[in-house]
């Protein structure tokens, strides 16, 4: 259970449930009329707060910054929707509602915060929020505020695969071979002794051989370049709207030639 005390520390504040996840913010606590005691905490839910659920915080504790209160994420947001009235006042009838819904005994609740029967007409006396009128000449106005956080997503995966291609590729080469030509060349006093070497009237052949180049393939594998993946941190600008009460005084003054309220 909190103490007045510690109701600025948990005003604005983050709530969870027992298991760490966070049910919302703390908007208002309501307090008993008579004591003073801190009864109720309603809690902003859902994205941009749309939602106010109301949790009892007799065994509510104050951990580090946040509230940590005995009930699930789900339980409190699927709370009854109650009235508040226009005082700000939380009437026995809704909270008897609340107590039903969260399992508590209506008389236990009473016996805990030794208040007696009677009051209201309903068995309780009415809750208002802490820091609201007391019956003192200042009235106090609130209005709501928009926090805008942000959360980490999942947005994507990229991955490097790679895959096999076979490309049509070409390339001219220079080749050479051998061709034969046929010289013919006079018997001369120079030649005679070779020309005359053989028989006079014969048969002969002679063979030569002939060379010629041809181009071979062959593939080499050579690495040609590295890969990598890198993220970079992008920041980009978005509005976010959203909705906010806001709380306005008017003041009814008697007029001052005829006495009457203006």
């Amino acid at each position: 259970m909190i103490t007045q005390a510690q109701i600025p520390a948990v005003l604005d504040h983050p709530v969870y449930d027992t298991t760490g996840d966070k049910i919302g913010e703390a908007k208002h606590v309501f307090v008993d009329d008579v004591t003073g005691r801190p009864d109720w905490v309603s809690v902003k839910t859902g994205f941009f707060g749309a939602g106010e659920s109301f949790v009892p915080i007799h065994e509510a504790t104050v951990v580090e910054d946040h509230l940590e209160v005995p009930y699930p994420k789900g339980k409190v947001k699927e709370a009854p929707n109650v009235d508040v009235d226009a005082g700000g006042h939380l009437s026995a009838a809704e909270e008897r509602r609340l107590y039903d819904y969260y399992g508590i005994r209506w008389d236990a609740a009473r016996g805990q915060a030794g208040r007696p029967g009677g009051g209201d007409g309903d068995g309780g006396r009415a809750r208002r929020p802490a820091g609201g009128r007391t019956g003192d000449d200042a009235m106090t106005r609130s209005e709501e505020q928009m926090h805008v956080g942000v959360e980490q997503r999942e947005a994507g995966k990229a991955r490097l695969r790679k895959y096999v291609v076979t490309e049509e590729v070409q390339q001219t080469i220079p080749l050479r071979h051998e061709e034969v030509t046929l010289e013919r060349e006079p018997v001369t006093e120079a030649n005679r002794d070779a020309a005359l070497s053989g028989p006079e009237i014969s048969e002969a052949e002679h063979e030569v051989t002939l060379h010629a180049e041809e181009p071979v393939v062959e593939t080499r594998t050579t690495p040609v370049e590295r890969v990598r993946l890198e993220t970079e941190e992008v920041t980009d600008q978005e509005t976010v709207r959203g909705q906010v009460r806001k709380e306005r005084i008017e003041a009814d003054l008697p007029d001052k030639e005829t006495g009457t309220d203006r």
